[in-house]
């Protein structure tokens, strides 16, 4: 109780300008990773299926975008392509529809920056596993049916879902402390860590806490080794002032989770109160972000790669997260 209370003060007083260990104050990409060939060229679907004006227009879409077709719009689904154009047809002509779609026209008027930030990405992520395959990339207006659809040969971007915050359009199913991280400055972050899951071997069979914190922080190391050069809170989804607070008083969080006996809890609503999607993290403090348990992990992973000269590679293919968690070495930074 003592340092809850402690933890809530130092956490409600804590500002921006807080020391972050991860950030530094210049950052340059690696110049020979960028001069790698490859390319990367975003197809702005909505454009064509949104100016589609009949049933058969659209069946020739799908002709034209057969992987797009069935993974994406569930052609299986459908008794017949005719069916899903012909709704298709119905829903771009719905008047909300065609307004979301000029204002994503408003705000995306083009996806340059957006493919070269993904084309650097991809260029590392190479680099690194040079087995990975380039995906197709396009975007699409979903009516906020789909934020991110990514598998090994395709990602579909809808850009309805990262409008301004303060945009009149927002997606309807998710709640504000979620909705705050869909922003264009966090699509890039979203989809590598998305991709880290390919190479992510941790076993969560070990069914424990600390196997899930390490797994989540392998996928934000995996991240910020590709996106190098991207603050911490686009990783993860904080404010600047929330991983400041967190780093402040990383002592305080660790020792919560030490003095509870929480690192090797089994017990699955045990483990969400301290890894899952949550405003905060009430059981240590009401100002403490949600999901610490992944951030804390995080800082473990951080450490092991450090202390033990870990390359990328090896670090995501191993398995054993004890093993990861005994020869961290990890310590919160006073």
């Amino acid at each position: 109780m003592k340092n809850q209370i402690l933890l809530s003060a130092i956490l409600s007083l804590v500002t921006i300008f807080s020391s972050c260990k991860k950030e530094t104050e210049e950052c340059q990409l690696d110049e020979d990773i960028l001069n790698t060939d490859l390319e990367l060229r975003i197809v702005r679907l909505e454009n064509d299926f949104f100016s589609a004006k009949t049933s058969e227009e659209f069946s020739y879409l799908f002709e034209n975008h057969p992987y797009f077709a069935e993974k994406y719009l569930l052609t299986s689904n459908y008794p017949s392509k005719e069916d899903l154009a012909a709704e298709l047809l119905a829903t771009h002509q719905d008047t909300l529809m065609r307004e979301l779609y000029d204002e994503v026209m408003i705000h995306y008027p083009d996806v340059t920056v957006l493919e070269k930030d993904l084309s650097n990405a991809f260029k590392y992520i190479k680099h690194y596993f040079p087995e990975f395959k380039v995906p197709k990339v396009y975007t699409f207006v979903s009516g906020f049916s789909s934020d991110l659809y990514i598998d090994e040969e395709m990602i579909v971007i809808g850009l309805d879902y990262f409008l301004p915050a303060d945009h009149r359009f927002q997606a309807p199913d998710l709640p504000d402390y979620i909705a705050k991280r869909y922003e264009a400055k966090y699509i890039v972050p979203m989809i590598v860590t998305a991709i880290s899951s390919v190479y992510n071997k941790t076993d969560l069979k070990q069914n424990s806490l600390v196997a899930e914190m390490i797994y989540y922080g392998k996928a934000y190391h995996f991240t910020k080794a590709i996106l190098p050069c991207t603050p911490d809170e686009f990783i993860i989804g904080y404010s600047s002032e929330e991983v400041a607070a967190c780093f402040d008083n990383e002592v305080l969080i660790w020792s919560y989770f030490v003095e509870n006996d929480l690192l090797f809890e089994t017990n699955p609503f045990e483990i969400r109160k301290y890894t899952g999607e949550a405003p905060s993290t009430v059981e240590i403090s009401p100002d403490a972000p949600g999901r610490v348990g992944r951030w804390l992990g995080w800082n473990i992973v951080d450490d092991y790669q450090f202390n033990n000269n870990v390359p990328l590679k090896e670090l995501m293919e191993e398995s054993d997260t004890e093993k990861i968690f005994k020869l961290s070495g990890y310590k919160p930074r006073p």
